[in-house]
């Protein structure tokens, strides 16, 4: 009886362990909200309890731009616009982008009344940098109350779940997390909370029809071959989303899918992600270097 019972938590033991492992999650304990001039709803500075800080980006979801900087920002912000289907709120499109702002804002201000008191940071410091102007690290947040902060961003209406996901360390899978998202983001939009109050549900199809086609419509564009100096290569397990989609063909969606497929152990196995096939890879096939995964801050 004794063995058995050794051997049953022995086991258990060893399933811990190797969840850690496999996820190669940390976890940081009273944490505390460092305020910026650039912070956004799912993009802040945070200090651990060792006074350590650090950018974290949630996992999973994308809360309307704030602040824009270049093309790219003012691009995602339309694309963001058109997903929740406010482009006409306001009656011009500079009123629906000063609205749109005010909305990211908002979800700023949301987070930092969550993040008042100290909370936990669960990270295994996979690079998260979208635009190149400073390093941030995928992560999730679990408020003081005990509640995810991404799961409460979309849940009142203040993000889309949309980005990249991961399996969480209570062992959800990233598909299961990605979908617990989407059904807080359906519940939001079905209660008109935060940004889905100002939605125009007749225009919304169109909208989003529009950002395919225009999504589409760039990644043939980027069919044709990068001018990239020969020598330069990107890094299939390190380069961040914007830089993934310079290859051609790649668009937000198939990068944030590389990224959650990282590490890779070899160049060609990349093609294992949906929406890369044989003529894609053949076309990216030349720009990628195996690289390191970064997983260190």
């Amino acid at each position: 009886m004794i063995v058995r019972i050794s051997l049953i938590a022995l086991l258990m033991l060893w399933a811990t362990t190797d969840v850690f492992a496999q996820n190669n999650l940390q976890r940081f304990e009273n944490c505390q909200f460092i305020e910026t001039d650039w912070c956004d709803g799912d993009s802040f500075r945070v200090k651990n309890a060792d006074g350590k800080q650090f950018t974290l980006r949630l996992y999973g979801v994308d809360c309307l731009e704030s602040h824009v900087h270049d093309d790219t920002d003012a691009r995602r912000l339309r694309g963001q616009r058109r997903y929740f289907g406010i482009s006409g709120f306001g009656g011009s499109a500079r009123a629906s982008i000063n609205a749109a702002k005010q909305m990211g804002s908002d979800a700023r201000d949301f987070v930092i009344a969550e993040l008042k008191e100290p909370f936990t940071v669960i990270t295994a410091f996979a690079d998260a940098r979208g635009d190149g102007r400073f390093k941030r690290y995928y992560g999730f947040i679990t408020t003081n109350k005990g509640h995810d902060l991404a799961e409460q961003l979309v849940r009142m209406g203040h993000a889309r779940a949309f980005g990249v996901n991961r399996s969480t360390i209570d062992g959800r899978s990233r598909d299961e997390h990605r979908e617990s998202l989407k059904d807080l983001e359906f519940q939001a939009a079905t209660g008109g909370l935060g940004i889905w109050k100002a939605t125009d549900w007749a225009a919304l199809p169109e909208e989003r029809r529009a950002e395919r086609e225009e999504a589409a419509d760039l990644n043939l564009a980027k069919g044709m071959p990068l001018p990239l100096d020969p020598d330069q290569k990107i890094s299939l397990n390190s380069a961040p989303r914007d830089v993934m989609m310079q290859l051609p063909g790649i668009g937000e969606s198939i990068a944030n899918r590389i990224i959650e497929g990282r590490p890779f152990k070899s160049i060609d196995s990349v093609i294992e992600i949906n929406g890369i096939g044989t003529k894609k890879m053949a076309q990216i096939r030349p720009y990628l270097t195996l690289g390191e995964f970064d997983s260190s801050p």
